[in-house]
């Protein structure tokens, strides 16, 4: 007897963007953000993919997950906290914390913050996609520009 499955898609919105999966197996990477439940999650087939690429390259080296925040809401709408993420080519990522916790960390805090890693980190999605910027203010790292309130991610914008 042959089993059945049930295919499980991912939910897309008007402009056929999906939302980043959730929680898949044996991801690199966790999710967060404001509205949950990857309300806050569609991406342009172009972050999908820069997503996943990075995740499968950070599991090679490191065996913390990275944390991936806003990219866009449903149909690209507005959103009163944020003028941007409306393309689904922009996504918020958490610097990694030297404990491995999922939870923020400010590149201020010296204790928890890893700066080398989260070099590691920004330097992959340069390499493996078309970065058209990054904000961070965390220092002396290289190809990131400050901008106020990101200390605590680093925002990618993608080139279209």
């Amino acid at each position: 007897m042959m089993e059945t499955r049930t295919l499980q898609l991912q939910p897309k919105d008007s402009r056929r963007y999906f939302m980043l999966p959730q929680a898949p197996e044996d991801a690199g990477y966790y999710v967060y953000g404001t509205p949950g439940n990857g309300a806050f999650q569609y991406a342009h087939p172009l972050m999908m993919t820069a997503i996943l690429r990075v995740e499968r390259e950070w599991q090679a080296v490191d065996n913390r997950k990275f944390g991936v925040g806003n990219i866009s809401l449903a149909g690209g709408i507005a959103n009163k906290d944020h003028a941007t993420h409306r393309s689904g080519l922009e996504v918020d990522v958490r610097p990694l914390r030297k404990d491995g916790l999922e939870i923020p960390v400010y590149w201020s805090q010296k204790k928890e913050y890893d700066k080398d890693a989260t070099a590691r980190l920004i330097d992959m999605f340069r390499t493996f996609a078309s970065v058209e910027l990054i904000y961070f203010n965390g220092p002396d790292i290289p190809f990131v520009t400050p901008l106020a309130d990101h200390d605590n991610h680093f925002h990618v914008l993608l080139r279209s």
